[in-house]
């Protein structure tokens, strides 16, 4: 009986000591665990940290250039030094003292504006500037006319694309539209292309032959969507391209989900990832425009990659937002906006060695677009509101960023154009 009693006292301690063992390893991995969290709370606070710095100093440029903007001399001479500090001269046609008064706003069209070098591939020519989706994608095959990636539209080496995108996303590469904003800027000023595309853009508008009268339209984004820079003026957002856009449509709705210093990310305020399902469930047609504040905030750690994932991160979040949007909203037809390049970027850029050029960001909105099968309208290739050039700060944007009511209205009537033209290929044709 003692040794039954010793066998038991034996197996009841050795019970004893495993079960304290898994508590203590129970424990550990909690604490581990919490270690882990807290560390990565510290990081996101100090990315945002930085981020709000960085965002304080884009209020001062902002600033230092509006003060610029009234002598286009010393403006373009400026402009020219943050160019030239990044080892990016843009080689520009400066239209300086040229009067421009009869290119601009309801102008008589009795003669059309000379086209460029790339009039037949280019989204200056009549069929618009859904560029990411259009014509060639070097390296990757080709996509023809100026639709949507399809279903089954074969990216070269990387499979065919089709069903839920979502898996295949690793393996994407970036692609690039067929004409660049640097082969653009070697034909011509932004002003001019501006001028140019806005004179085409009016053209489509007078000509639709699209009925948008019953059509409720969101449109997600940023200060640019909140129409930052007429804050003081009375019902400054009938100005807004939201608003205007509801003007040369006719549609029965537009929602203004702007919010002024959002981003696509969640590594600053308001994150479009964390806001989309404010969008009404019976919305029609979906744009989304923002990365203009990611820019400003993005070093390689938080820009990602397709591979990871990973939270927290530019092409993470984003892939997150395109796919949340497709599976909230599967009847609304989705549009997403590249941003426009803003020399505020390279200023900052220069400051702050860490930040990625601004190509990075809409490179990732034409790759994942044509993966989650969107439609595009790619503002940063366009040339358009370009804020590079100085005569473009001086007549349309006046702090590097944000536009004045011209330049709203320009934006607002390219946009409407390009929906147009869009919905014209599966009406009118």
């Amino acid at each position: 009986m003692r040794r039954i009693n010793e066998i038991l006292a034996v197996v009841i301690l050795s019970l004893m000591a495993v079960l304290v063992a898994a508590v203590g390893m129970r424990l550990y991995d909690t604490y581990v665990i919490n270690k882990k969290m807290e560390s990565e709370i510290r990081q996101q606070e100090e990315v945002r940290s930085r981020n709000r710095e960085a965002h304080d100093r884009v209020q001062e440029m902002r600033r230092e250039i509006e003060e610029l903007s009234g002598d286009r001399d010393r403006l373009g001479q400026f402009l020219e030094e943050i160019g030239m500090d990044l080892g990016e001269a843009i080689p520009v046609t400066s239209m300086m003292g040229v009067d421009t008064g009869g290119m601009s706003g309801n102008r008589e069209r009795s003669e059309e504006p000379g086209m460029s070098a790339f009039e037949d591939a280019a989204s200056i020519s009549g069929n618009g500037t859904i560029s990411g989706n259009a014509a060639s994608i070097s390296g990757n095959g080709t996509i023809s006319g100026n639709s949507a990636v399809s279903e089954n539209t074969t990216i070269s080496g990387n499979g065919t694309l089709s069903g839920n995108m979502l898996d295949l996303l690793p393996k994407l590469e970036m692609i690039s539209p067929a004409v660049t904003l640097a082969q653009r800027r070697q034909i011509r000023s932004s002003l001019e292309e501006t001028l140019l595309v806005n004179w085409e853009d009016q053209a489509c508008l007078e000509e639709r032959c699209v009925d948008f009268s019953g059509k409720k339209i969101a449109c997600l984004g940023d200060s640019i969507t909140a129409a930052a820079n007429l804050e003081g003026e009375a019902g400054y957002l009938s100005y807004s391209y939201p608003s205007v856009l509801k003007e040369l449509l006719g549609a029965e709705e537009v929602y203004n989900l702007g919010i002024g210093g959002s981003s696509i990310g969640r590594y600053w305020s308001d994150a479009f990832v964390e806001r989309y399902k404010q969008i009404p469930e019976d919305t029609d047609i979906i744009i989304v425009m923002g990365g203009t504040n990611d820019g400003f905030c993005l070093s390689e750690k938080e820009f990602g990659n397709f591979t990871e994932r990973r939270p927290w991160t530019y092409c993470a979040d984003l892939d997150e937002l395109m796919r949340g949007l497709k599976e909230n909203y599967p009847d609304a037809d989705i549009f997403f906006v590249t941003p426009l390049p803003n020399i505020l970027q390279d200023y900052l850029m220069r400051e702050r060695t860490y930040l990625l050029p601004q190509k990075n960001v809409a490179d990732v909105i034409l790759t994942l677009s044509a993966a989650y099968d969107f439609r595009v309208i790619d503002l940063y290739n366009s040339n358009i509101l370009d804020s590079h050039d100085a005569d473009v700060v001086a007549d349309y944007m006046p702090d590097g960023v944000h536009a004045n009511k011209a330049g709203y209205r320009i934006l607002a009537e390219h946009i409407a154009a390009e929906l147009v033209r869009y919905y014209e290929q599966a009406v009118c044709s």
